[in-house]
């Protein structure tokens, strides 16, 4: 994935605050919802960690760094993993996290500026973990940014597949609260 190509998103459902904010970091649709753009692609490279045998997919970028966006707009970010490390750091606003570790364990928590009432500022979430993001009741935005190591690649990212998926990996009670943030199509 290259550095963003710099289409502009033109929504009338925007406000003029995030619209101007969208234009201003040059972001774009993000396929698990919200928008992003990604401002740095290490040049160095490294052996993939990830690679199959026989594989021509052989290197990875050190870490990669994109802004992510949700507004009312596009509130939610629907589950999915990635094979990579990624540690994100809060800029602006506030959003509920929700992961599901590979045991199935579910941990939720907010990002947010109240550290005080147990809000993050920054977060890891290590490769292997579905997350998913959502603006809880009263916040209009969540500005972050993710560092990806090693860095991002799409053939190291996955959607939870279906609720099925969901159920078996988590159990019918969480997947009751949390089915919504399966993407759709």
């Amino acid at each position: 994935m290259a550095l963003n190509p710099g289409k502009l998103v033109k929504s009338e459902a925007e406000t003029a605050e995030h619209a101007e904010l969208i234009q201003a970091l040059n972001l774009i649709p993000h396929v698990e919802g919200g928008y992003f753009a990604e401002t740095d692609r290490a040049v160095d490279t490294m052996p993939n960690p990830y690679a199959e045998a026989g594989s021509t997919d052989t290197t990875r970028n050190l870490s990669t760094l994109i802004y992510y966006l949700l507004t009312r707009y596009t509130p939610a970010g629907h589950f999915h993993r990635n094979k990579s490390r990624t540690t994100h750091l809060l800029h602006r606003g506030r959003a509920v996290y929700v992961l599901i570790y590979p045991d199935g364990r579910v941990e939720t928590f907010v990002a947010g500026a109240d550290v005080a009432k147990g809000e993050k500022l920054q977060w890891i979430v290590d490769g292997g973990i579905y997350k998913a993001s959502f603006l809880p009741p009263g916040s209009d935005e969540c500005l972050i940014s993710e560092v990806v190591v090693p860095g991002f690649d799409f053939a190291d990212h996955d959607f939870m597949a279906s609720r099925d998926h969901l159920v078996a990996l988590a159990g019918e009670e969480e997947a009751a609260k949390w089915d919504w943030l399966l993407r759709k199509d």
